[in-house]
C-alpha cells in the first residue's frame, strides 16, 4: 500500500483556523499551535462576556432608572417603583424605562403619578 501524504489536508485546516486569527500579534498569528489555544481562548471570553454584558446593562439601567426616580420622587426608589408597576400591572422593561428616563423625564413622571394615585385614594367610611 503507497503512503499518503495528509500536507494539503493539514494545510487547508491550518489555514481555515488562521482566517479566525489574522487579526491578533505577533505569534498568536503565526505559529500553529498558538493560534489554536488563542482561538479557543477568544471564543471561551466571546462566550463569557455576551453574558456578562447582559448583566452589565441591566445594571446599568438600574441604576439610571434609579437616579431619575429619586429626581422626581424624592424619597421613592426604584425597588418601589418597580413593585408597584408589577403591582399595578405595567409591564415595561428596564431598558425602555430607562430610555424614557434619560430623553423624557415627564413621560416617566406620568408614568409615576399613574402609578401612586391608587396608593393614596382613601376608602370611603361608612
Amino acid at each position: 500500500m503507497t503512503r499518503i501524504k495528509r500536507g494539503s489536508i493539514a494545510r487547508r485546516r491550518r489555514t481555515k483556523i488562521r482566517f479566525f486569527t489574522a487579526s491578533f500579534r505577533g505569534a498568536h498569528s503565526k505559529l500553529t499551535r498558538t493560534i489554536i489555544q488563542q482561538g479557543i481562548r477568544a471564543f471561551v471570553s466571546a462566550h463569557r462576556d455576551r453574558d456578562r454584558q447582559k448583566r452589565d446593562f441591566r445594571r446599568l439601567w438600574i441604576t439610571r432608572l434609579n437616579a431619575v426616580i429619586r429626581e422626581i420622587g424624592g424619597s421613592y426608589s426604584y425597588s418601589q417603583f418597580i413593585n408597584d408597576l408589577y403591582k399595578n400591572q405595567l409591564l415595561l422593561n428596564r431598558k425602555i424605562l430607562a430610555q424614557i428616563g434619560i430623553s423624557n423625564s415627564q413621560c416617566l413622571d406620568m408614568i409615576l403619578n399613574e402609578i401612586l394615585k391608587p396608593k393614596y385614594i382613601r376608602p370611603n367610611k361608612t
